[in-house]
């Protein structure tokens, strides 16, 4: 084994620990910026239809603004995710929607993070 191999080793292992550890990495699923309007509102149709919570984003909720596909379906995205994760749902959408850390929630628009 080289010395890189055994120096690097004990490093990805520490971080394959933390990363699985409760509470360490929040984790939030939004709309991929290079996802045409199309396929991002096909996919927000089946999220808000198959568990996501979307009433946040209708006319005059707490979500609605800004009012694009982009942003509605990224709280559709979430909503479904953070509620089916743990029953094996994914932020996959078509390869519509990606993780991120960063929490996007705005404003009163929160975005919801189950562990």
């Amino acid at each position: 084994m080289s010395i890189l191999a055994k120096t690097l080793l004990p490093f990805i292992f520490l971080l394959a620990i933390l990363h699985n550890s409760e509470g360490q990495f929040e984790d939030y699923c939004v709309a991929d910026e290079q996802t045409v309007e199309e396929q991002l509102a096909a996919a927000m149709d089946w999220a808000c239809r198959n568990g996501a919570d979307c009433r946040p984003i209708q006319a005059g909720a707490a979500c609605h603004l800004p009012d694009t596909i982009k942003d509605h379906a990224s709280f559709a995205f979430n909503s479904y995710y953070q509620k089916m994760k743990s029953h094996g749902g994914s932020c996959y959408f078509n390869a519509a929607a990606v993780l991120t850390a960063t929490n996007p929630s705005h404003d009163s628009c929160k975005y919801e993070y189950l562990p």
